[in-house]
C-alpha cells in the first residue's frame, strides 16, 4: 500500500507532498548591522517550544527522530521537549487506584506541571504541544480541563483515541479509551472538538491504526463490533491529516508525520526530512525499571551500564574493554557518552533482579538525552531455550506484505497479518556455542550475538526506524 497524505479542514480530503522549502532560521536570531545596538528579541519571536508526550507503556526515547528532524530544520535543542510521565501505563478502570498505572487525572496534571517548567525555561508564553496516543488524551484533557489553552499555541494529535478504542458498555469497562466512559465522554461532549485559541489538528491512518478499528480484535473481543471505525483518532472541526498506510505508532514518529507536525506548528513545510549527521553525537538517557511486571519512567540507581562498539556485520565486539562505565546514582543517568555517528553499539544493562539485557542499536546519527534503558523479562515461551533474542521496534509495529523483516533470516511467530499490530518479535537458540543472530526491518540492519539465557542473559536487536 503506498503511503500518502490527505488532510481536511471542514471539507474534502486533498493530497498533499510535503517538502521543498529553505530550512527554517533559528528562532531568536537577530540580524545585525555595524553600529546598531543589539536589540533583544521579543519573548515570543519565532516558532514555539515544542512539547513532545509520549503514549501508554512508552516514555520520551520514542520521539529521539522527531526530535532530530526539528534540530535538522532549525530548531534548538533547548527548544524540543519530551515528557516522561512517572507511571505511563493506564489503569484498567480510570476511577479506580491501580498500583504503578496512572489516572487520566494524574497524567493532565504532570503534564501541566511539565509545561509550566518548559514554558519558565524559555521565557515564553506558550509552547506548541505533540502527543501519540494516550499522550493526546493527556493533552486534550489538559486543554479543556486544566487550564492549558492559556499556554499552547498549537496542539498535534498522533493516533490519539479520540473517540475511543471502544464506544461500549461491556467491552473495556471503565476504561480512559471507553468512549461509553467519563472521561472520554466529557472530552467529546460538545459540538466539536476545538479549544478558543489553540490551532489542532490531529493525524491518523487511513485503516491500519489497530485501535481504530470496527472488529474487537486488538481490544481482546474478535468478532465483536468496537462501535467505533477508522476515523477514530480524528477531531471534529480541526485539521484533520490521514495518512495512507502507516499505523497506530507511525502516525507518530514516521517521517511523514515528522513533516505534517512541523509545518502546523511553524506554518511552512520542512527543508528537510534528512536527519544531519553529528560525527561525534553526545548520548545519554535514564535507567528505569518495573514494578510488579509494568514498566515505569522512575528513574533507577545501582544499575550498571556498559558500552561496546560491534562489528557492524556480526555483532562481535571490537574491544574486550568497555567503551563507557557508570553505575547509576538516585536520578538514573547512565552518561554522558561520546561515540560515532557511523558506530553500532551493544548497550549492556545489569539491574539487580532483572535479566541482564544486551540491547544492539543501529548508529545514533545525533547528540540525545533521551536514550533510555529498561530490562527486558524473559517471557514464558522463553522458558526452556538456551538463548533468546528478540527484535523490536518501538515507533511502530511490523506490517506483513508491508515491509521487509526478518530475524536470523526468518519472519518469527506471533506477527499478525492484515493491519500491523506487533512490534517485536523472538527465536529461541542453542546455548552455545555463540553466534550472530542479523535483524532486518526494511533498509535497518542490526546485527547481534547470542548470550546463555542460563545464566540469566537476553538480547535485544532494536530499530530506529
Amino acid at each position: 500500500m503506498s503511503k500518502g497524505l490527505r488532510s481536511s479542514f471542514g471539507g474534502p480530503n486533498r493530497r498533499a507532498f510535503l517538502g521543498g522549502v529553505s530550512l527554517l532560521l533559528p528562532s531568536m536570531a537577530l540580524a545585525q548591522t555595524q553600529g546598531t545596538p543589539r536589540r533583544q528579541a521579543p519573548a515570543d519571536a519565532g516558532p514555539p517550544p515544542v512539547v513532545f508526550v509520549h503514549g501508554n507503556g512508552d516514555s520520551s526515547a520514542l520521539w529521539i527522530n522527531n526530535i532530530w528532524r526539528f534540530e535538522a530544520n532549525g530548531y534548538k535543542r533547548n527548544q524540543l521537549f519530551a515528557i516522561d510521565f512517572a507511571y505511563p501505563n493506564a489503569r484498567s478502570d480510570d476511577s479506580k487506584p491501580q498500583p504503578f498505572r496512572s489516572s487520566s487525572e494524574d497524567q493532565m496534571k504532570e503534564l501541566a506541571a511539565f509545561v509550566a517548567q518548559v514554558l519558565k525555561a524559555t521565557r515564553r508564553r506558550k509552547v506548541a504541544l505533540v502527543g501519540s496516543s494516550r499522550g493526546g488524551n493527556a493533552i486534550r484533557s489538559f486543554l479543556k480541563n486544566g487550564g492549558g489553552a492559556e499556554q499552547v499555541s498549537h496542539a498535534v494529535l498522533c493516533g490519539t483515541p479520540n473517540k475511543g478504542i471502544v464506544i461500549s458498555e461491556t467491552i473495556l469497562p471503565g476504561s480512559e479509551f471507553n468512549g461509553a466512559f467519563p472521561f472520554l465522554k466529557g472530552l467529546n461532549a460538545g459540538p466539536d472538538d476545538l479549544i478558543a485559541g489553540v490551532e489542532l489538528m490531529a493525524i491518523r491512518s487511513d485503516k491500519n491504526d489497530k485501535y481504530s478499528q470496527p472488529d474487537g480484535r486488538f481490544v481482546g473481543a474478535p468478532g465483536k463490533p468496537t462501535g467505533v471505525s477508522y476515523d477514530a483518532s480524528e477531531l471534529r472541526g480541526a485539521k484533520n491529516v490521514i495518512l495512507d498506510g502507516l499505523d497506530h505508532r507511525e502516525v507518530a514518529f514516521h517521517k511523514l508525520a515528522f513533516a505534517a507536525m512541523y509545518e502546523h506548528i511553524t506554518g511552512k513545510a520542512p527543508g528537510s526530512m534528512f536527519i544531519a549527521q553529528e560525527p561525534r553525537p553526545v548520548l545519554n538517557g535514564k535507567v528505569t525499571g518495573i514494578a510488579e511486571g509494568v514498566y515505569t519512567n522512575i528513574a533507577a540507581s545501582g544499575a550498571e551500564v556498559e558500552i561496546f562498539e560491534v562489528d557492524p556485520r556480526t555483532g562481535d565486539r571490537l574491544s574486550a574493554v568497555a567503551l563507557h562505565r557508570k553505575t547509576t546514582s538516585e536520578d538514573g543517568v547512565w552518561g554522558p557518552f561520546i561515540g560515532r555517528s557511523d558506530a553500532y553499539y551493544e548497550f549492556v544493562l545489569h539491574m539487580p533482579g532483572q535479566p541482564t539485557t544486551h540491547t544492539y542499536r543501529s548508529p545514533f546519527l545525533r547528540s540525545s538525552d533521551v536514550v533510555h534503558l529498561r530490562p527486558q523479562p524473559f517471557a514464558k515461551v522463553d522458558e526452556g531455550a538456551g538463548a533468546v533474542t528478540i527484535m523490536s521496534r518501538p515507533r511502530g509495529y511490523f506490517g506483513v506484505g508491508r515491509d521487509k523483516f526478518t530475524l536470523d533470516g526468518k519472519v518469527p511467530p506471533g506477527i499478525n497479518d492484515g493491519v500491523p499490530g506487533t512490534s517485536t518479535g523472538r527465536l529461541a537458540f542453542e546455548a552455545s556455542p555463540a553466534r550472530t543472530v542479523v535483524a532486518v526491518f526494511n533498509n535497518e540492519t542490526v546485527p547481534t550475538r547470542t548470550w546463555p539465557a542460563k545464566d540469566g542473559h537476553i538480547v535485544v536487536a532494536e530499530f530506529l526506524n
